[in-house]
């Protein structure tokens, strides 16, 4: 088999042991059904309506993935606009009622956004108040990924790797989900032809921004702009299409990114307009004081990379080069790979015995089989994609229909 071939039925794989059952699905509907009982027996939330968002929303979860929910008041027909202090408030009281009743109950009051954790049926829950931001970027990842199947699985690739890899983790001063999905978008629209648009051709403007007014009017707008904007994206019969397989989508990925250790000093990843950008360009990146900058396209004044620690550059940047290494091997099996892409979990729900797989040290799980990296350079994988497709025209035979899910 192929080393190619190889490659693509290992992800092939781990997509089938991380994807949520109809199971996993019902149980984070029952989490949001009891906690909506709950809101609704105290007088302080009266009228609040509990509303999921994160990857729950767009699709993009795994079965261990965490679940986000936000307890919307009532505001009449406006957006509401409660102030910080009252926030805290509210999700001290919830802390109380709850106690008891979940495993692991926190309230985090000075997170940027005050939550309350808890976990429920293994799931790791975390609950805010009048989150209508998160909602709508939860809703556009939707529709981006509606525009074409392989970035939902790209998604799901790449944050269990940066699991596998210890380097998803904003606590410990890594990546948090929310970059790493901005991460393959960028991926997806720098690659030749691109997969997806600047997201300025989605919706031009600063959507956190827009979020004023009445509510039903203003979601509406979005929704309706994003739907035509990425109808004319799809219908464009001269754009070119990438015909390019997960697999090769991957090792582009980590060949991309294998030096943003370098790159990250002096550029920001902006999906905004699809392109890397001079920090020095911009007086409000100028003033980061952050390892990286990757804008959040619908929040542009914010960076979604803040988490990131300087002193954890060197292992990003060793994961992503060990990892181009591994995937571009002439020779590999799904045994050598797999501890690279995926945490132990993964390898035992797939019927493999880890040892100490998944860090970017490079162990492997125990094989009788060698391993030898026979890795093209990172020029020489640019220029293969560079290539790749531009022949073909039309409408791509991935692109499923738009779901919006209001």
């Amino acid at each position: 088999m192929s080393a190619s071939r190889v490659l693509e039925q290992t992800l092939d794989d781990i997509l089938s042991a991380i994807k949520p059952s109809r199971e996993d699905q019902i149980a984070r509907n029952q989490i949001i059904a009891e906690l909506q009982t709950v809101v609704r027996s105290m007088d302080i939330f009266r009228g609040a309506i509990v509303e999921p968002f994160g990857s729950f929303v767009s699709g993009l979860f795994t079965k261990w993935g965490d679940l986000d929910i936000s307890i919307e008041l009532p505001n009449g027909l406006y957006i509401s606009s409660t102030a910080r202090e009252r926030k805290k408030l509210m999700l001290s009281f919830l802390q109380l009622k709850l106690k008891g009743r979940y495993q692991r109950l926190q309230f985090i009051s000075t997170a940027r956004v005050p939550i309350v954790k808890f976990e429920s049926r293994s799931i790791s829950c975390d609950v805010s108040i009048d989150n209508l931001s998160g909602q709508m970027k939860s809703k556009l990842f939707l529709w981006i990924k509606g525009i074409d199947e392989r970035f939902g699985d790209m998604v799901l690739l790449v944050k269990e790797w940066a699991k596998a890899q210890e380097i998803n983790n904003s606590k410990s001063g890594s990546f948090n989900s929310y970059s790493l999905t901005l991460l393959v978008i960028f991926h997806f629209q720098t690659c030749v032809p691109a997969i997806l648009p600047p997201l300025k051709d989605i919706y031009l403007g600063d959507i956190t921004s827009d979020l004023e007014g009445v509510r039903a009017d203003v979601v509406q707008r979005i929704t309706e702009t994003c739907t035509a904007n990425i109808a004319r994206w799809k219908s464009n019969r001269y754009r070119l299409v990438n015909q390019s397989s997960l697999s090769e989508l991957l090792v582009s990925f980590f060949s991309k990114f294998s030096d943003i250790g370098r790159k990250a000093r002096d550029l920001g990843i902006c999906p905004y307009t699809g392109k890397w950008e001079a920090l020095r360009s911009n007086t409000r990146w100028l003033l980061q004081t952050n390892a990286i900058f990757i804008e959040d396209p619908f929040e542009r004044s914010e960076n979604a990379a803040r988490t990131v620690k300087a002193s954890l550059m060197m292992k990003i940047s060793e994961a992503f080069e060990t990892s181009y290494r591994r995937v571009s091997s002439t020779y590999q099996t799904e045994d050598s790979l797999l501890p690279g892409l995926a945490r132990p979990r993964v390898l035992k729900a797939l019927g493999r015995t880890p040892s100490r797989a998944g860090s970017s040290s490079g162990n492997h799980m125990r094989t009788n089989r060698s391993i030898v990296f026979n890795a093209p350079s990172s020029s020489q994988v640019q220029q293969q994609f560079q290539n790749m497709s531009l022949q073909h025209r039309g409408q791509s035979r991935r692109n499923p229909d738009l779901f919006f899910d209001f």
